[in-house]
């Protein structure tokens, strides 16, 4: 966002004015915070150079002088977990008293929409907030920022205690780790909650992690923002007119719904793009859209069925002044809305939708054929290619593809948190990179990208758990080639870094949603992760992983790691499912499945000489169901190194690898070393 861009520039020079009169303390010590608990916890802020600083908690006080830089640092000694608590910083002249603080666990939450979407659209929001009576589960938004440098301030947030009025904005794949850590531990648990949809990995990560010159960097970035700038120069030309507020919706009515509105003066927008590729490039807010359709008195008196496509956020859809349908933040799914005949008349119907988008792209998109009127007998009648546009009530900003360039996100939403005393990191991102292109350099990207915020949080290898991204029907799956399971793959192989783990969630995805909203879950297998890495407890916590296989004759035995008690189907009386299997021609056909004691056995008739298995490898892998007895699904595999030997960037099916010969041992991917 420009304007919180620029904001924090100015708050950036206001601050380091007061800082000679004064002390500032970054933005996460504040009222109502939560501190890690049984750490050492370093306070930090900045003052004038060479003034003296004392923290008093809980009766000790640690003293610092602010470096010539301005910059002060004191490190508190570990606390045990309770609350609230008094927080005091005083220097020459000045004291700041920081009120209700708790001491317990604090988890970074961090990735793209999955971790970002909230606890108001995961299932079962009104009772879930109803239940949020607990005030010592507690969260800090990082607001949507970026930055060309390493920033040491934030753009914003605050510490907000879980309440049912306030926990439907929590993240909440993170509100139901929190809250299984709440019931599991009893204590106080802080999130911090820095995301933004759509981001890619890139990012998340430092300038130094990828090898990114820090001043040719910053050198283009201003040459984009001057570009940026031009763009939405012509854009706000475009609109100036249109500047009022909600004139199209007054009171509750929809006045640019009214059928006998004369929208002649308005402008015409293609149907098959968002408004951001026709002319309206940053426009985020409310727009509306017109057409009309004609009818037969004997269609208009038996209904008909409206098609409109998928719509980029949400909708509210009126044929001829009357409500008939709309979806709320559904930005990928196309509306079909029932319309009886109160609502149509003979001769000519006019379609008024008023579309709201909160970011990235906007408006009404995709295949013409989503787009009809389908009259009682069944015929469909194709809607207008072109529509009459008007904005109303929008805003401008260019911002919307700054998750996609390296550093950006890294610099103001990561570090500034640094070093935040925290017990480890919830991720939940990877949708953004599962591309042909991006699939496979993810594993390297990952990796470092999570050894390069230990070495910079200087905590050591604090635990970092992820979601492996869920089942979904991209449209990017082939039969040579599948990105979201490479991806997925990707994501296991940060296994074999110490004290990591992945909550595998293959089987409850939505494949018609990239934004599964089972969230619950989500969080309890999180949760499972960390009670095991971070808090030593003896327990499952992830479904099977493979290990090796095994050639034997024409069939391949399979082993696995995460067993627990067995092996089995998801539903006990259905056979194995998912596994494919190669032969020599390197060709991956069906296989049947079956557990045999502590491993799988995999074949097929056709196949005499296996080389080769894979489980669920595709973009949506919903028929898979290898889990344990625990009800942990397995993560997707395959045992031929035809992934490694993939030139980044090079087509699928170009690859040349040696397979393992009939009678050996293959080794798995997913390395054993993640035990704290």
């Amino acid at each position: 966002m420009k304007s919180v861009r620029v904001f924090c520039v100015l708050c950036g020079l206001l601050f380091s004015a007061q800082s000679f009169a004064g002390i500032e303390l970054t933005r996460l010590f504040a009222d109502g915070m939560v501190l890690q608990r049984a750490q050492p916890v370093r306070v930090w802020g900045w003052a004038t150079p060479g003034q003296s600083i004392r923290v008093t908690f809980d009766g000790r006080s640690i003293s610092s002088v602010a470096a010539p830089s301005g910059r002060w640092e004191a490190m508190l000694p570990a606390h045990a977990a309770g609350g609230p608590f008094l927080l005091s910083v005083e220097g020459d002249a000045t004291a700041i008293v920081l009120h209700d603080v708790l001491v317990g666990e604090v988890w970074i939450c961090s990735g793209q929409s999955n971790m970002e979407l909230t606890v108001s659209q995961a299932n079962d929001p009104a009772a879930t907030m109803a239940a949020a009576t607990d005030p010592l589960i507690r969260q800090f938004k990082v607001p949507k920022s970026w930055s060309d440098t390493p920033d040491d301030r934030l753009a914003g947030g605050a510490w907000v205690a879980a309440s049912p009025q306030t926990v439907g904005a929590f993240t909440a794949a993170g509100y139901f780790f929190a809250r299984e850590l709440r019931a599991r531990l009893g204590v106080p648990v802080g999130l911090i909650n820095t995301t933004w949809g759509g981001s890619s990995i890139e990012a998340w990560t430092d300038a130094a992690t990828q090898g990114v010159d820090a001043e040719a960097f910053k050198a283009k970035m201003r040459g984009r923002d001057a570009d940026d700038q031009r763009r939405l120069d012509e854009v706000r030309a475009r609109i100036v007119d249109w500047q009022a507020p909600r004139r199209g919706l007054v009171d509750g009515r929809a006045v640019w719904a009214d059928p006998q509105l004369d929208d002649t003066a308005w402008a015409e927008i293609p149907m098959s793009r968002r408004w951001e590729e026709s002319g309206y490039e940053g426009m985020d807010g409310f727009a509306w859209y017109r057409t009309t359709f004609e009818l037969s008195a004997e269609d208009a008196a038996k209904g008909i069925v409206l098609g409109l496509g998928p719509i980029d956020d949400s909708d509210q859809t009126w044929v001829n002044g009357q409500l008939v349908g709309g979806m709320q933040v559904a930005w990928n799914k196309p509306r079909v809305y029932q319309v009886n005949s109160e609502a149509l008349r003979a001769g000519r119907n006019t379609i008024a939708v008023r579309v709201e988008d909160l970011g990235g792209g906007g408006g009404i998109y995709g295949d013409p054929q989503l787009r009809f009127v389908r009259t009682a007998d069944g015929v469909s009648h194709p809607l207008a290619d072109a529509w009459k546009f008007k904005p109303d009530d929008v805003r401008l900003n260019l911002d919307d593809d700054k998750n996609q360039i390296a550093t950006l996100l890294y610099n103001k939403m990561i570090h500034p948190l640094q070093p935040y005393t925290i017990k480890g990191v919830i991720w939940y991102q990877g949708e953004a990179n599962a591309t042909p292109a991006s699939a496979y350099p993810y594993r390297q990207q990952f990796a470092r990208m999570i050894g390069s915020w230990r070495q910079q949080w200087q905590e050591g290898d604090f635990p970092f758990l992820w979601v492996q991204i869920a089942n979904f029907a991209s449209g990017g799956d082939t039969p040579e080639y599948s990105p979201w399971a490479t991806l997925r793959d990707s994501q296991s192989a940060a296994l074999a870094l110490r004290n990591t783990a992945q909550a595998v969630i293959i089987d409850i995805g939505n494949p018609a949603d990239i934004h599964p909203r089972n969230k619950q879950e989500v969080g309890r297998r999180l949760a499972l992760a960390a009670r095991h890495l971070a808090y030593g407890e003896k327990l499952v916590y992830s479904g099977p992983t493979y290990k090796a296989m095994r050639v034997t004759g024409a069939k391949v035995e399979l082993s696995f790691e995460h067993r627990g008690a067995r092996l089995m189907a998801r539903d006990r009386a259905s056979p194995l499912q998912g596994f494919t299997i190669a032969g020599v021609d390197r060709g991956f056909v069906p296989a049947q499945a079956v557990v045999v004691g502590d491993h799988v056995l995999v074949w097929n008739e056709g196949v005499k000489h296996p080389t080769a298995v894979a489980y669920a490898w595709s973009d949506n892998p919903e028929a898979a169901n290898l889990v344990n007895a625990e009800g942990l699904p397995a993560s997707p595999f395959r045992t031929d190194d035809s992934l490694a030997c993939l030139p980044w960037g090079s087509p699928p099916g170009s690859r040349k690898c040696t397979l393992p010969e009939p009678g050996s041992v293959a080794a798995g991917t997913v390395a054993a070393g993640n035990q704290p």
